[in-house]
């Protein structure tokens, strides 16, 4: 919530709080009207309940007492917070979480459990991370002073049917992302090596939507940094412009956190002449799914752009990010070479409770590709290792391509 929503919820509760008279509603009706509609708009619209372990009716037993009990609207906030994080999905969560709550990953470490250990698998170029020395293989032994294990069961959802690897990979990623706008402490330990690891605030450089370079042997390369700003449409069409007599094309859409499809779809349409299928999308409908429609791409430009191409993608690439490289395969325009994504794998929806003011948003719509496979499952045509140069391994596969 922003300060002065706030305010307003504050003073909301506060007024449900002084003595009431005969004929007006208990004290609490406005934190149990907002719960239940947030309780019963998401069993009614979330996406994913069928892939996830959790049990919906309990999250509303165990949560709907601490709502009511709530003294502020930053505690009820909370438990709101609290309720999300039992849905284990990034794309899942308050749209403006309280400084000091745990951030919900991928935040600038990506880490995977190994038997009882937790190490770090790939590391963010240029973050706090990189710049203070963590490596692929470290392991993580505490965070803020606090034993990793223990992060771990305090965050690990308490609704659960049953354990599930993908509830054990968000907690893992969460609990080394630490705490939102704070900075963080790590021990890490490395063979026999065990270091203190200060990871200060980092401000990330500014950068443009959309750059372009010539690379070796009459490539192309063009980096999308955001599908947020419809601005980059047309930085692009001036990018691919400057690069249409170029033997083949990279676009490199890693550390990209996603946006619109308003925005990666005409890009798409740069590269076919005829329209094409990218996605099929379902919604819920009762317990389940929708029937699937087919989303498609329109030809665009005043050119198409038809040499072979091949798109970049990191374990930072998320939502429209994923949706990119997904749909330029599908279109039959381009080949991924990368690792897994963040699996974001849906379009989201979002909520304002309309006494308190809570925004959140959520997975509402999945998207699949052309064959019906989840977008959040989706795999690179070629996997790099860890700590792989994923550029040059695009390079390689766009010699292949051009034989």
């Amino acid at each position: 919530m922003t300060t002065t929503r706030r305010a307003v919820c504050a003073a909301s509760l506060a007024a449900f709080a002084t003595p009431a008279r005969a004929n007006e509603p208990p004290h609490d009706v406005t934190l149990a009207q907002d719960f239940d509609e947030f309780w019963s708009t998401l069993g009614a619209r979330y996406c994913y309940f069928a892939d996830k372990r959790t049990d919906w009716d309990h999250v509303r037993r165990l949560y709907r007492p601490q709502a009511l009990a709530a003294q502020s609207a930053d505690a009820f906030a909370e438990v709101v917070r609290q309720v999300l994080c039992e849905l284990y999905d990034a794309h899942t969560h308050l749209a403006d979480a309280p400084d000091g709550t745990p951030r919900f990953p991928l935040y600038d470490l990506y880490a995977e459990r190994q038997g009882a250990e937790v190490r770090i698998a790939a590391v963010q170029d240029d973050s706090a991370a990189a710049d203070a020395g963590i490596r692929i293989g470290d392991v993580v032994v505490a965070v803020d002073g606090r034993p990793i294990d223990e992060i771990i069961a305090a965050l690990t959802p308490k609704c659960l049917t049953r354990p599930d690897p993908g509830a054990d990979a968000y907690v893992i990623n969460s609990a080394v992302a630490g705490r939102r706008a704070m900075p963080r402490t790590m021990v890490v330990r490395n063979g026999d090596r065990v270091r203190n690891v200060a990871l200060p605030l980092k401000q990330r450089a500014s950068q443009a939507d959309v750059t372009f370079r010539r690379l070796d042997n009459g490539l192309g390369y063009i980096r999308i940094a955001t599908f947020a700003n419809t601005d980059a449409v047309g930085a692009f069409d001036a990018a691919l412009l400057a690069l249409r007599d170029s033997r083949g094309l990279i676009i490199d859409v890693r550390d990209n956190g996603g946006g619109d499809t308003a925005v990666g779809r005409p890009i798409m349409g740069r590269f076919i002449s005829d329209t094409k299928p990218y996605a099929h999308m379902r919604r819920r409908a009762g317990r389940g799914l929708s029937a699937p429609w087919t989303e498609s791409v329109d030809p665009r430009g005043p050119f198409t752009y038809t040499a072979p191409v091949v798109v970049l993608c990191n374990h930072w690439s998320g939502s429209m990010a994923e949706g990119f490289p997904m749909g330029m395969r599908n279109i039959g325009r381009a080949r991924i070479v990368g690792t897994r994504m963040m699996g974001l794998g849906a379009a989201v929806f979002q909520i304002r409770l309309d006494r308190t003011g809570i925004e959140a948003q959520y997975s509402g719509e999945p998207v699949y590709d052309i064959h019906d496979a989840p977008r959040w499952r989706l795999t690179p045509d070629v996997e790099t290792p860890p700590g792989a140069d994923i550029l040059a391994a695009g390079v390689a596969e766009l010699q292949r391509l051009l034989g």
